[in-house]
């Protein structure tokens, strides 16, 4: 349930998302079979000289001078997710009144709160808020977190291996074409298709990174699509990737994971405790520890 395999919750090069290197390396020596021995030797070279770069960086970023350390987390509706074009889109919209909702209460980071997709992922929206209101989440940890990319939690063991659905075994994967692992999104952890339990991760990999990883695909020589295809058996289309560049996610994720809610108000707390300091297991060093989840109904703010 931890993503212990290739096809597990993330993948194993997930350690490197944040640096490029996890994808890059994964998905364009998918593409060796194209290219001669030489070039091959020329790509290794360039890519270890590539990781040398971003190892005495700091991972700064390569294509955009003067970022050279992590960014402000953006302030609440600054998101790109809740810009006027977002909110065309089902997945980003602001909740209805009345819609059921989550807070996701995080000890000594504040409160993260997520919206549901009843209608388009119904056994996964009622496994976790049934786990919610019986308190399976709590005191849970978030036992897994990349920097810029996810954060991973519902594993009342704490290890990543454990966890179980309310239906007291795995349940099937629900996929939907309006719903994406987009930044913010509340997605099913998995050790492969169908093997959906009690875990979850959100998504916190920003628009800029996605911008950056499709920059260095294509500065190899490769489209971002055929990267994708080759790399992640992740097929989509120019309209999809295109949301990814706007608004941020996990594009190779795509396909993969059941999405079953978004974050609409947080978006600060979710960015400070994907940041969080962590080991070479992706273990945060100080235990980030869900204090609890509210479900409750959503109350538009006064105007």
């Amino acid at each position: 349930m931890d993503g212990l395999s290739d096809r597990g919750s993330i993948p194993l090069s997930s350690t490197w998302q944040f640096c490029l290197t996890g994808p890059v390396i994964r998905g364009l020596l998918s593409l060796k079979n194209k290219h001669t021995g030489f070039e091959m030797k020329r790509f290794i070279a360039t890519f270890l000289l590539f990781i040398s770069v971003f190892a005495l960086t700091g991972c700064a970023n390569i294509f955009n001078a003067g970022n050279n350390g992590p960014t402000a987390a953006p302030a609440l509706g600054d998101d790109p997710t809740q810009s006027a074009n977002a909110q065309k889109l089902l997945q980003f919209r602001q909740p209805a009144a009345g819609e059921t909702v989550a807070e996701i209460e995080v000890e000594g980071y504040g409160s993260i709160y997520v919206k549901f997709f009843e209608k388009l992922a119904p056994k996964a929206v009622e496994n976790f808020v049934t786990h919610a209101k019986q308190g399976y989440y709590d005191g849970v940890k978030f036992h897994r977190v990349i920097a810029d990319f996810m954060i991973q939690g519902g594993d009342p063991t704490g290890t990543g291996r454990g966890g179980e659905s309310i239906y007291g075994e795995p349940f099937e994967d629900e996929f939907s074409p309006e719903l994406e692992p987009m930044r913010g999104a509340l997605c099913m952890a998995n050790a492969g298709a169908n093997t959906n339990g009690s875990q979850f991760f959100i998504v916190s990999e920003t628009a800029a990174k996605v911008q950056e990883l499709k920059k260095y695909v294509e500065y190899k020589g490769y489209t971002f699509t055929d990267y994708l295809k080759a790399g992640y058996n992740t097929e989509l289309s120019d309209e999809q990737i295109e949301k990814f560049l706007l608004y941020g996610g996990a594009p190779w994720l795509s396909g993969h994971h059941t999405v079953f809610g978004q974050v609409y108000k947080g978006f600060d707390v979710l960015d400070r405790i994907s940041v969080a300091d962590t080991d070479n297991k992706d273990i945060p060093l100080k235990p980030i520890v869900i204090k609890t989840i509210k479900i409750t109904e959503y109350t538009a703010p006064a105007e």
